[in-house]
């Protein structure tokens, strides 16, 4: 029998594709430096890599026969996950979980895995980068836990799928996934070969066995998930943790969701005991708030179906050198120049010798055009120095022309206001058509940013 003969081969980080030498450009997803050699084995009488076929044939069923029951929901306990996952996990699904160091995902996870030991779900929560006594010190932590939870050190995959396979438990977790290995790769765990090939085992096992199956990914410097992004292909949902690993609250947000939305998010704050719910982000966003206080704006951004309130500040300064200065925290950059522009140009106002910085505060990231009419609103009551009323809630999409156009989810937005006891909305008058009957709240319709501007006067 012909021995496997070892040698070198080129993947692409991005997209996973596969090249005998060197590339300096990807030529399926086009990305520049995304070549790493690594080795591989191949069998020296089977160029394929050695794969046998397993002899079954596959066999294709008509719609009809196809049954719902193994989509139904399962919830995690957390009424945050459940509305990002979209209201709960998918049995066989595999759903890739991501995050900065220290900012909550095993917390998380570890307390999603109680609480489903505690509802009567058998669990096994495979760990490759902690030992059985740091895992136990991390449960006293959260609570007791009780049911049929069982917890494994291990970083080999062929004895993962063994310990899968004689356990059948409902639901997997696996940290991390840079840390696990297939026997059969000669490259080191977390390399481009390994994360795809263990993916792809556990996806064979989510959807061969019905099990759900979580899986941590650490991030790089650009907050990606680390490894080939053929990874992020491969799972049916990607969730991502925001925010400062300093601040207390953490934001959940889906990237992608095979059996969900995409636009909803979940708000925990971190405690002693682990991750808690924050059932009202409108009211944790709005707290500390100040009072008269130039460039402060409430706006209303959509996520999902589920309106929050946020306060957008703005410090518009004059420069001291002979470029101006701009700064956008948790806004896009390149929004702030066009909206500084608008104002230049529509309005007037020389921003051209001024700097100016943006920030939402609470850690939240909005690229909602929505925020538009508030992020005027900001800047000019900082460069005016006015403050705007407390009381008002500002939303709205500002054109290049200086115009407000409508946005969608009025309604919504409007209620949300009326919830958190604001007493004036500054909005698009296109929308006010359909908030006709609405007489709980002050409603100031604006077709322009200059009739915007006015209220400050």
């Amino acid at each position: 029998m012909a021995k496997a003969k070892n040698h070198t081969v080129f993947f692409c980080k991005e997209c996973g594709y596969e090249s005998a030498k060197w590339m300096g450009q990807c030529p399926a997803c086009r990305q520049w430096n995304t070549f790493v050699e690594e080795p591989v084995a191949v069998d020296a009488g089977r160029p394929g890599g050695g794969r046998k076929a397993s002899g079954k044939s596959a066999v294709p069923v008509p719609v009809s026969e196809i049954s719902l029951e193994e989509q139904d929901r399962t919830s995690t306990g957390f009424g945050e996950l459940d509305r990002v996952l979209g209201d709960g996990t998918v049995k066989g699904s595999l759903v890739l979980v991501g995050g900065d160091p220290g900012i909550g995902k095993s917390t998380l996870l570890l307390q999603v895995c109680r609480n489903l030991a505690a509802a009567g779900k058998k669990l096994l929560y495979i760990s490759g980068e902690e030992s059985l006594k740091q895992i136990k010190m991390r449960a006293n932590r959260i609570g007791d836990i009780s049911g049929e939870l069982l917890f494994l050190c291990e970083t080999n995959l062929d004895a993962i799928s063994g310990a899968i396979e004689h356990t059948r438990p409902e639901i997997v977790v696996i940290d991390s996934i840079q840390t696990m290995y297939r026997e059969d790769l000669s490259s080191a765990p977390g390399s481009v070969s390994q994360v795809r090939e263990s993916t792809n085992l556990l996806m064979q096992i989510a959807k061969g066995y019905g099990i759900t199956i979580f899986i941590v990914g650490h991030v790089t410097k650009e907050g990606v998930v680390a490894g080939p992004r053929v990874l992020e292909h491969m799972v049916d949902t990607v969730l991502y943790f925001e925010g400062d690993r300093n601040d207390t609250y953490r934001i959940l947000r889906a990237v992608k969701n095979r059996f969900g939305s995409t636009n909803e998010i979940g708000v925990f704050e971190m405690e002693e005991s682990g991750l808690a719910e924050v059932k009202n982000p409108s009211e944790m966003l709005l707290s500390g708030r100040p009072v008269e206080a130039s460039g402060s704006v409430v706006a209303c951004s959509m996520e999902g179906t589920r309106p929050i309130l946020l306060e957008v500040q703005a410090l518009v300064t004059e420069t001291g050198f002979g470029m101006a200065r701009r700064t956008a925290n948790g806004v896009d950059y390149n929004r702030i120049n066009i909206l500084l522009a608008i104002l230049e140009k529509r309005c007037g106002y020389a921003m051209g010798r001024y700097d100016a910085y943006v920030n939402i505060a609470g850690g939240m990231r909005v690229n909602e055009p929505a925020l538009d009419l508030a992020l005027v609103m900001a800047l000019v009551s900082s460069f005016k120095n006015r403050a705007v009323d407390p009381g008002m809630l500002i939303f709205g999409e500002v054109g290049l022309s200086g115009e407000v156009r409508a946005v969608s989810q009025a309604a919504q937005r409007v209620s949300e206001a009326v919830k958190m006891g604001f007493t004036s909305c500054l909005l698009p008058a296109a929308n006010l058509e359909k908030l006709k009957g609405e007489n709980r709240i002050r409603l100031i319709g604006v077709s322009n940013v200059r009739e915007a501007i006015r209220q400050l006067s």
